[in-house]
């Protein structure tokens, strides 16, 4: 008995696959998933014209890095100035304070030819100092985990698995076909089991796919040394990491698009809640952030993605911290719920009736 359902399984297995994989339908799902190799590329034109920017500008106004690396904040523009000369880039603004008197602020730039110093001056007294290197391959991985926790989980893998785990059964439905399958001598959580096997193949070999081919994009621009002392470093647990965290995604938003491709004539509904919870994850509170995948999958990722500092202030006020969970804990979660999901699906599969003029 059990050998007769694995084999109907993997029956079933193969030949949504197959349909998934050529479904016309579905084309969209691989310029969502592999969309930011567009920006990586970008990324790997920018960064040697900006090496030889900052290096043009350094043969031209020549500041030593330790003579940078001097300047703290408290010093006068004044003092500034004498240490460091006339800054290649200038900017001044003035602004109104609470109190109604104009303060002036102003941002120089300096480089020694590998980085971007930005000064920053508040009427006239240094506030802040921030260093920029464009061939940083720490800052590349922040880049890329920002990216990847943005838009690549919460966009890309999202929409992808709706894409494909909710046409396994309301494709069907709508293509007034899914009725051959329910003639055979199969059992439908034995059908459900297949074709959520297929969807997961498919989606998790799409979207690692684009993960593995994002990082190495990623690290593209630098020279083979750096490339090797960082792999050596933690640069394989973090490709590793980020596979899983692809997977797991694919496993968890799939159980719930194929769920909602069985319980609701209308699919898009039950996206659109999904999608509205999973982004208000950030402003929810942290009782409430643990009953949302995403949690669970950001808790996952080796590199926490950087805040924007230009968010104004009554949004960062309202975002609310979390402790990460456990690497245990998040995977445990993730298949939970998954398993939870699936049993539901599986219920209502095995009461699945088709009704084409309804549907």
């Amino acid at each position: 008995m059990i050998g007769l359902t694995l084999r109907q399984i993997l029956a079933v297995f193969r030949l949504e696959l197959g349909k998934t994989f050529l479904a016309r339908r579905g084309l969209w799902v691989y310029l969502l998933a592999f969309a930011p190799l567009l920006l990586y590329a970008g990324r790997a034109a920018y960064v040697p014209a900006e090496r030889a920017r900052l290096a043009e500008m350094a043969r031209k106004r020549p500041v030593s890095g330790l003579t940078l690396w001097t300047i703290r904040p408290g010093l006068s523009a004044d003092e500034v100035l004498g240490r460091l000369g006339e800054a290649p880039m200038r900017r001044a603004w003035t602004r109104r304070a609470e109190d109604g008197r104009r303060v002036e602020h102003m941002v120089w730039a300096y480089t020694d030819g590998r980085a971007t110093y930005s000064f920053r001056f508040r009427d006239g007294v240094l506030t802040e100092v921030n260093r920029h290197e464009p061939d940083s391959i720490w800052t590349a991985s922040l880049v890329f985990a920002t990216l990847f926790q943005t838009y690549f989980l919460r966009l890309a893998v999202f929409f992808g698995c709706a894409g494909i785990f909710m046409n396994l059964f309301r494709g069907e439905m709508l293509d007034k076909s899914l009725h051959f399958y329910l003639l055979t001598p199969v059992r439908r959580p034995v059908l459900l089991a297949g074709k959520y096997l297929a969807g997961l193949a498919a989606t998790t070999l799409i979207f690692t796919a684009s993960t593995a081919l994002q990082f190495m994009a990623m690290l593209w621009p630098f020279d083979g040394a750096a490339v090797r002392s960082f792999m050596a470093g933690y640069g394989w647990s973090h490709l590793a990491a980020y596979l899983g965290v692809t997977a797991l995604a694919c496993l968890g938003y799939g159980s719930v698009f194929l769920a909602a491709g069985l319980l609701v004539r209308s699919p898009i509904i039950p996206a659109a809640a999904v999608l509205l919870w999973e982004s208000a994850n950030l402003f929810v509170p942290e009782a409430l952030k643990k009953i949302s995948l995403i949690f669970y999958l950001q808790s996952l990722c080796p590199v926490v993605a950087r805040q924007d500092s230009d968010l104004p202030v009554a949004i960062r006020l309202l975002i609310a911290a979390a402790t990460p969970a456990t690497k245990t804990a998040a995977i445990a979660g993730i298949l939970g719920f998954t398993a939870i999901v699936l049993v539901l699906a599986g219920w209502r599969a095995r009461r699945l009736e088709i009704n084409y003029g309804t549907d």
